[in-house]
């Protein structure tokens, strides 16, 4: 299976590397859109700031490359985010693939601590990415946005208020915690996005 990792401006590439070798698939890493195109699955992972990664996105013109995808594409973290129309970080206008915006997170009580950072359950989980799944599960968070719940919801997390954690439209993939980070979890999520 030919695989391929976005490379841009984004931390957290080789982490999702290789939790993709540890189980037996060898991606590519590239920003060669014609590699791209062939590849059978796109992951887009990300851990950065919007407003910067999406000029590079645009300046790169991998901005309208990544909405016309065909095949499965999964986003992580920040590559979720930037799958939505708009964020409150940088006050930027994203791909717009999920008609929604990303907001940041408000404490309410003291106790509230931003980032969301460490383990936490998704509940209510849809979709393939989840398939076998029927409980709760931990999956591993570092976050200081969040998308709140919609149409496009595949599961959902509490931390301050219900949000979603992950997203799914069509060809589209996206997470906000990093099954990368999150055990055996994460490996079968990304097996499950794998076997699409």
């Amino acid at each position: 299976m030919n695989v391929a990792i976005i490379k841009y401006n984004a931390g957290n590439i080789f982490s999702v590397d290789y939790a993709l070798k540890r189980i037996g698939v060898s991606p590519i890493i590239t920003a060669n859109k014609e590699l791209l195109m062939k590849a059978d699955k796109i992951i887009f992972p990300g851990v950065g700031e919007a407003g910067t990664t999406m000029n590079y996105l645009k300046e790169n013109k991998l901005d309208i490359f990544i909405k016309e995808l065909k095949q499965p594409v999964l986003g992580i973290c920040l590559g979720m985010q930037l799958m939505c129309s708009h964020s409150e970080e940088g006050d930027v206008d994203c791909l717009g693939i999920f008609d929604t915006e990303v907001k940041k997170f408000t404490p309410q009580i003291r106790e509230d601590k931003v980032p969301h950072m460490g383990w936490n359950t998704i509940k209510n989980t849809s979709g393939p990415l989840f398939r076998g799944f029927e409980q709760e599960e931990y999956v591993y968070f570092v976050h200081s946005y969040y998308v709140p719940k919609n149409d496009f919801t595949a599961a959902e997390t509490d931390y301050i208020l219900t949000y979603s954690s992950a997203l799914h439209k069509d060809n589209f993939y996206a997470t906000q915690f990093h099954p990368e980070k999150s055990g055996n979890i994460g490996k079968r999520i990304l097996k499950n996005f794998l076997d699409l």
